[in-house]
């Protein structure tokens, strides 16, 4: 079904959650989650039965895709696409994902057992559901109160440390990087961690940068032949995306990889 008021008309008038996809043309997983999931008979049966689901193109739609990934980082801590979500008839996100495989897999729990649990707890516990949303959307709300407010904020510094703390707990002592896999990486995370480190003088945080640097230049995400680097890793890192990041972000990623960041503090 199409993006529009359409879809919170049926999702009201049929007591329904909306289940939302977002992706773009040349998005691998966005491919192979169709062909796996949406595809899928029995499957098919249940996200037309139990929901009202919505496809998006992103390259179409930005501003609807800005709001739901958005929603999804802050109840996952990342994002990616193709951009899965669970929305009340209001369209408040209370569950969201990235790639769910058909089945249970890389810690990921399958689509269709995500399907069956969403619709039954929508059904038995709807009003804590809608509390989740509404709690959600009052939280995103504030931070974008928050951003966009002229104040000046108090202790940028416990902030900072903060956020470093945090980003540092989701790193993966195997593999490098951060959280598992697929890993989507974002040249931000590194080069916050070692900004920090340089600032707090850690070990710690900056020896995190230098073994995700060298876990991404001896992985598969390093495209050997055309230089530069995949959109993802699967396999903790080991197998490449089909999908390469955008030029830009090759330049930021090669500062992480080479071995030149670990020993220079700008």
């Amino acid at each position: 079904m199409p993006w529009g008021p359409a879809v919170w008309e049926k999702a009201k008038a049929e007591n329904k959650p909306v289940f939302l996809s977002i992706g773009y043309s040349t998005c691998h997983w966005c491919h192979v989650m169709e062909r796996e999931s949406f595809e899928d008979e029995k499957t098919a049966e249940i996200l037309n039965r139990e929901f009202i689901p919505v496809k998006v193109d992103r390259e179409e739609r930005p501003d609807v895709d800005r709001i739901y990934m958005t929603a999804v980082q802050a109840m996952t801590g990342q994002g990616g696409w193709p951009l899965s979500a669970w929305l009340t008839p209001e369209g408040k996100p209370f569950y969201g994902g990235t790639y769910f495989p058909p089945h249970g897999s890389y810690g990921r729990p399958g689509f269709s057992d995500v399907l069956r649990q969403i619709a039954s707890a929508w059904k038995e516990r709807k009003g804590e559901v809608e509390g989740w949303a509404e709690e959600l959307s009052s939280r995103i709300r504030a931070v974008g109160e928050s951003a966009g407010s002229a104040g000046e904020i108090k202790d940028a510094e416990k902030v900072l440390r903060t956020a470093a703390d945090e980003l540092a707990a989701e790193y993966d002592r195997k593999n490098g990087g951060f959280g598992g896999a697929p890993k989507f990486p974002r040249p931000s995370q590194p080069l916050f961690l070692l900004r920090r480190a340089f600032a707090e003088k850690s070990e710690r945080l900056l020896e995190i940068v230098r073994h995700t640097g060298r876990a991404m230049a001896a992985g598969g995400i390093y495209d050997q032949v055309g230089d530069g680097f995949h959109r993802y890793a699967v396999d903790g890192g080991v197998l490449p995306g089909a999908d390469r990041v955008e030029r830009a972000q090759d330049a930021e990623l090669a500062l992480v990889v080479t071995g030149r960041i670990g020993d220079q503090g700008g």
